[in-house]
């Protein structure tokens, strides 16, 4: 018998796993209601907006991978926009800029999140705008008890709002004070403006398709976007690099852009067929990481042993350091995503891997592009920047440390190099991300990763209720590469959601916040499943680990060579083990690392899904 922290739930009518027990209701709610997995996953995704703030909103990014119950594959729903036509690097350089600011107007790209959902919601599902809205509307408008982590990031912020941006002040401090954790907490500025969205594209006549166009309409081309435009024009506020800026996202920006439907990156792995967005994701490293192991003895290794941990921690780094030097929207740049995939490239990247962690940047050189692999290795070796200025994804284990602390960490995620425990540096801006995965009983499954537009990392828009995002800190200021800065590129994003098909007809939607830990955590989950456990549960309960050997994706962009963090449960066994190995080992507080959530359908109509107990506040629903 598997002894797990929870059940894993099974049924056959459907399922829902989301990172907060409010989204996962609702979404279960909404397949009861007759919903598909399509409309569902929207009214979860608008839902996590709203009670989980500090992990995503309205304005931030979006892949979606969606599959219809017989298809032969998925498709992704690209709601990752790209930079403004005013982005540019001499603009930004103008501004006395080394690299684009982790939080602040700057830091934004055009917000994608909305789109992708109204794409998702017309091409996929069945219901109505009002359906998915409703309950998102009722939250922000009559409260929902915030959770200790968005409490302490308002209390960790307060400060700085009062001094720099008060109108997130106005919307994160009511009554002049940050919320107390568990509280009831509302955005009424938020639900007013969900309510006109939903009046305005209602007014377009009954017909379903006609209100979710309008709806589009309206958020690219009417109020908010008109919004936004009046106030990044006119506001000159305090960024993460110190100095107080304008933006340079406009209304034209918005109106330019709609989210688009795509097809996947996959691989074939021991009788799976794996799925991920393109490379203006980092998803593919995952593709590449199993390309490696498919030669190793990776099957036969205890998945809770030494030899297993280094192994795909050694297989992660060769794979994440291609990431940072060959990645990036290929509307933009020729990217070798078919030599990065193939098995003779993997055959090569296979051989460099030892008995001895690796201290090293080791980028391919792959003909006609080795100076992508040159530039990635001076970059990771160039000082971290400026103290202070982390504004991306911390791990899960800081945010639960920071939760103990009142919205402190123990050390900051991105700036490399351990922090003693009694020197707890602030939240700051970091913020985090959110993922859904859903199974309907017809066979449909959506998986996304909704992330941005945190309340740490950009001021609220008066009168929205919700901040901008700040992907743009993922562009570099350095011409030439394929993740520039430069206007209509799409920023290479952490955002990865999965989906993996075996040939006995087995199909599994998984993923997991975590910044470049995403891929890292899923990699984990899906080797044990596939080779050790079928139990999504027992699988995700499982210790967990990950590396910061490779570059940043957030400011300040350190890397920290041979580093590997591990929870505790491995034993001290294990971990001696892997400091023998030459690891630079951090061992995580308890149930600590990834915020796992999966669901599956097996040939027989059976629903499954598990969540991550980690932090508290992830469900998997079903029936």
């Amino acid at each position: 018998m598997t002894f797990t922290t929870r059940p894993e739930i099974a049924g056959t009518f459907g399922v829902a796993t989301t990172t907060h027990w409010l989204a996962s209701a609702v979404a279960m709610r909404t397949l009861e209601a007759g919903g598909t997995a399509a409309d569902a996953a929207c009214a979860a995704g608008f839902t996590l907006q709203v009670v989980e703030p500090h992990l995503n909103g309205p304005l931030g990014d979006l892949p979606i991978l969606v599959r219809r119950a017989g298809a032969e594959a998925p498709t992704v729903i690209c709601g990752q926009a790209p930079a403004p036509a005013g982005a540019t690097i001499e603009r930004y350089r103008s501004e006395g800029l080394e690299a684009v600011p982790g939080a602040g107007l700057l830091a934004t790209v055009i917000p994608g999140a909305f789109d992708a959902w109204m794409l998702l919601l017309r091409d996929h599902g069945t219901m109505r705008l009002r359906e998915v809205l409703e309950p998102a509307i009722a939250y922000a408008a009559h409260g929902h008890p915030i959770l200790a982590r968005a409490a302490g990031a308002a209390a960790s912020m307060a400060d700085f709002f009062r001094e720099h941006w008060p109108t997130s002040a106005e919307t994160w401090l009511p009554g002049g004070a940050a919320p107390a954790p568990g509280s009831m907490f509302r955005n009424p500025a938020l639900a007013a403006t969900y309510a006109r969205v939903l009046a305005e594209a209602e007014a377009a006549g009954p017909d379903r398709v006609a209100q979710i166009e309008a709806a589009r309409r309206v958020w690219a081309e009417g109020f908010v976007a008109e919004t936004i435009g009046a106030f990044v024009a006119e506001a000159e506020l305090m960024d993460s690099g110190g100095a107080r800026r304008r933006g340079v996202l406009t209304a034209e920006d918005m109106a330019g852009w709609r989210a688009t439907e795509e097809p996947t990156l996959s691989v074939d792995y021991h009788g799976w067929s794996v799925h991920k967005t393109g490379v203006w994701g980092q998803g593919p490293l995952l593709l590449q990481a199993l390309r490696i192991l498919d030669g190793t003895d990776v099957a036969t290794l205890d998945p809770e042993g030494a030899d297993f941990v280094h192994l795909v921690t050694e297989t992660l780094k060769l794979a994440m350091a291609d990431r940072e030097a060959h990645y990036g929207d290929p509307l933009h740049s020729e990217i070798p995503v078919e030599t990065l995939l193939s098995r003779a490239y993997a055959d090569a990247r296979r051989a460099l891997i030892t008995d001895e962690a690796s201290h090293e940047q080791r980028p391919g050189r792959i003909p006609g592009f080795e100076a992508r692999a040159e530039a990635a290795i001076r970059r990771a070796d160039a000082p971290a920047r400026a103290a202070g200025a982390g504004a991306g994804e911390p791990t899960m284990a800081h945010l639960a440390a920071g939760a103990a602390a009142g919205g402190a960490m123990p050390k900051d995620a991105a700036a490399g190099g351990a922090i003693p425990k009694d020197r707890a540096t602030p939240v700051s801006e970091k913020g985090d991300t959110v993922h859904l995965d859903v199974i309907d009983r017809w066979g449909n499954m959506v998986s996304a990763t909704p992330s941005g537009g945190w309340l740490q990392s950009s001021p609220v828009v008066p009168g929205l209720g919700m901040p901008l995002n700040s992907r743009a800190q993922m562009f570099w200021l350095e011409e030439g590469l394929p993740t520039s800065l430069a206007p209509g590129r799409r920023p290479r994003t952490t955002l990865s959601p999965s989906m993996a098909f075996h040939e006995d007809g087995t199909a599994l939607a998984f993923g997991t916040p975590g910044g470049d830990q995403q891929d890292q955590w899923q990699l984990i989950l899906f080797l044990r499943l596939v080779h050790h456990e079928r139990n999504l549960q027992a699988a995700i309960d499982a210790p967990l680990f990950h590396t910061w050997h490779a570059q940043a994706s957030f400011e300040p962009r350190a890397a920290r060579p041979g580093h590997l963090m591990a929870e505790p449960a491995f034993g001290e066994a294990v971990l001696d083990a892997l400091r023998a190995k030459g690891h630079a080992l951090e061992v995580a507080e308890p149930w600590s690392v990834g915020r796992l959530t999966a669901a599956a359908r097996d040939p027989s109509g059976l629903l499954r899904a598990g969540a991550t107990p980690r932090l508290m506040q992830a469900y998997a629903v079903g029936r």
